[in-house]
């Protein structure tokens, strides 16, 4: 297998968990939120009964089950099943509910990625490839100030990740092959769809993406071209 660094033009990068920590940033902005509406809440058990969700949801669009929905739209169903489920639903009216949605449109990056990016747009085209809506991504981008050269949504295909046809879009868009793609990632689900798709691999390992209590994917589980641990380490393998 030839070097990634000999063939790839673009390095496309999973933004939640893989970029910024989604489980911290959610966290304490709906510790904040309740604690406006006087409300006992264990923040971190809602937000990762909320992830937990994140999969499940998209699936059913994916599959046909239900109609395109942008990921505020399933965030948003999966929040009101769940202060149903917390006992805690009467306590949020819907301006509230709006907010504790847009929690994820603000989320802080990894130490190692504002470096990393910085050092790979040098010989790379670098740029987001979520399933976040394009609204989302920009609103999150610009806050955590991340260095991206393009914003790409799975919005553009109308599915989720990791339906191939979101990546081959990726590579469509800036009319590369999609082997010339590198995807990014700490999901073992988001690079096997990649590489179902034609495009190369590299699994960067985020092992609190999840919390304490949670188990993040790890790169011996994970089939890809690259592993690391950070996106400094990744710019050091592609000698960047």
């Amino acid at each position: 297998m030839k070097d990634p660094a000999d063939t790839v033009q673009v390095l496309a990068f999973d933004i939640f968990g893989t970029t910024v920590d989604w489980r911290t940033g959610v966290a304490e902005q709906v510790a904040e939120i309740a604690a406006e509406r006087g409300v006992a809440l264990d923040a971190g058990a809602l937000t990762d009964a909320w992830r937990e969700r994140y999969l499940p949801s998209m699936a059913r669009v994916r599959s046909g089950e239900r109609p395109w929905a942008f990921l505020d739209t399933l965030h948003r169903e999966s929040l009101d099943e769940l202060l149903e489920l917390f006992d805690v639903a009467d306590a949020f009216e819907e301006a509230s509910r709006r907010r504790l949605v847009r929690t994820w449109h603000r989320l802080p990056a990894w130490e190692d990625v504002a470096e990393g990016l910085h050092r790979l747009r040098r010989r790379y085209t670098v740029v987001a490839l979520s399933n976040g809506g394009f609204a989302l991504l920009v609103r999150l981008i610009k806050a955590a100030r991340l260095d991206f050269d393009a914003i790409l949504s799975a919005e553009n295909a109308r599915t989720y990740k990791p339906d191939p046809s979101v990546y081959r879009m990726a590579a469509e868009l800036l009319d590369v092959a999609p082997g010339q793609v590198l995807m990014v990632a700490a999901h073992r689900w988001d690079l096997e769809g990649a590489r179902s798709a034609g495009l190369r691999t590299a699994f960067v390992e985020r092992p609190a993406e999840k919390g304490p209590h949670g188990v993040a994917d790890r790169a011996a589980d994970t089939v890809s071209d690259v592993a690391t641990t950070s996106f400094v380490d990744l710019a050091e393998l592609l000698g960047c």
